[in-house]
């Protein structure tokens, strides 16, 4: 990941998407930017992804950022419709680091709540204390999209750091 970076971490959804983006610095993380883009449930499912591609490619567009790290999907879901929805969005979000010719990285939330809060099984509240602790907060991050988003992203940078720093003992 060099001395500088920027990571976009995306916690996909067709109501609600979260985003974070983060700038690592010798590998230490800084937020510049983190939201949410909700959409209309009531709306379309071809209306709501247009605009969760319009939403993620104007932060692609502003941010430019080396890496997006994305949720992957897993196939346990209690609720496999949830599954296919996230899915849908989670296509879309790729489709638009693709065009831009941005890497994309997937974890799993299992992997993403171990990193952060040291269990895989974590809670919603659990991950965003972690969070806040992690990045010197005064706030918990909310809503939880944005926490996840976060935790997305600082596991990327953190994985991004670490292939660095193994190359440069090589």
């Amino acid at each position: 990941m060099g001395m500088d970076a920027i990571v976009c971490g995306v916690d996909p959804g067709l109501q609600t998407t979260g985003y974070a983006v983060v700038r690592y610095s010798c590998g230490e993380p800084t937020i510049v930017d983190a939201g949410v883009c909700r959409f209309d449930p009531q709306r379309p499912l071809a209306e709501r992804l247009a605009q969760v591609d319009a939403d993620v490619a104007a932060i692609l567009d502003e941010h430019l950022p080396d890496r997006v790290a994305v949720e992957s999907l897993y196939a346990h879901y209690k609720h496999p419709r949830t599954a296919i929805l996230m899915g849908h969005a989670r296509g879309v979000i790729l489709a638009a680091a693709a065009r831009r010719g941005i890497e994309v990285s997937s974890y799993g939330a299992t992997r993403v709540k171990r990193y952060v809060t040291g269990r895989g099984q974590a809670s919603k509240p659990q991950v965003q204390r972690a969070i806040q602790h992690m990045l010197g907060l005064s706030d918990l991050p909310e809503p939880d999209d944005v926490a996840d988003a976060l935790a997305i992203a600082l596991c990327c940078g953190s994985e991004l750091s670490r292939r660095d720093l193994a190359g440069m003992t090589r």
